[in-house]
């Protein structure tokens, strides 16, 4: 091989191993979630009262939380966390926090309608979309996206709690799942880390 071919070959080494170098640095590290069949289109009414298509939140990172309006401590707790997080993150990269909108989810549909879901969501963050719908609507979503939930028994029917799975989702701008954050112990820095890791 003459020195022109080595020259050649070598330069090609170079761009390839750099390549790869700038590859494994920038692409995200997998999330607890990847390959998961969870998730799907969030087709519900916002809290402004429009119904969205399926592809309302393409190209975004969805930041999301199930949760209802009445509950008297976790669902407000998790989601000022999460506004909190994510105001953390918005200060340290604009450019990468406005491609994630924050999502509550209502698993109580007969109390939370448009109206209840705005007055919730307005409290923690300017940017937070709150989702609900009809019942069958919402049952959907739910099993699509792994929560459970059911209103449990008490005194005052009018006045009822409703136990659920708390969590904290991260999907992807195409709606791939991403990755979790468990209610127990949830800080906002959790919440910034996750978004500073994955959001590129």
């Amino acid at each position: 091989m003459t020195s022109r071919g080595l020259w050649v070959v070598f330069a090609a080494t170079i761009l390839l191993v750099a390549g790869v170098a700038w590859l494994r640095f920038t692409a995200p590290p997998p999330g607890n979630l990847t390959g998961s069949s969870l998730g799907g289109p969030l087709a519900l009414i916002d809290q402004d009262g429009k119904r969205l298509g399926p592809d309302a939140f393409d190209g975004k990172y969805r930041l999301i939380y199930f949760g209802y309006t009445f509950c008297p401590d976790v669902c407000p707790t998790d989601v000022q966390v999460i506004g909190q997080g994510l105001k953390a993150f918005e200060a340290s990269d604009a450019g990468r926090a406005a491609k994630v909108v924050p999502i509550f989810v209502t698993v109580d549909p007969e109390r939370d309608d448009a109206k209840a879901v705005k007055a919730f969501v307005r409290a923690f963050h300017p940017r937070m979309v709150g989702l609900t719908g009809t019942p069958a609507e919402i049952d959907a979503v739910k099993k699509a996206y792994g929560i459970y939930a059911r209103k449990a028994t008490t005194s005052d029917p009018a006045n009822y709690l409703v136990d659920h799975f708390a969590v904290v989702y991260l999907f992807g701008p195409r709606g791939a799942p991403i990755a979790f954050l468990p209610h127990q112990g949830l800080t906002a820095a959790d919440v910034t880390r996750l978004l500073d890791a994955q959001v590129r």
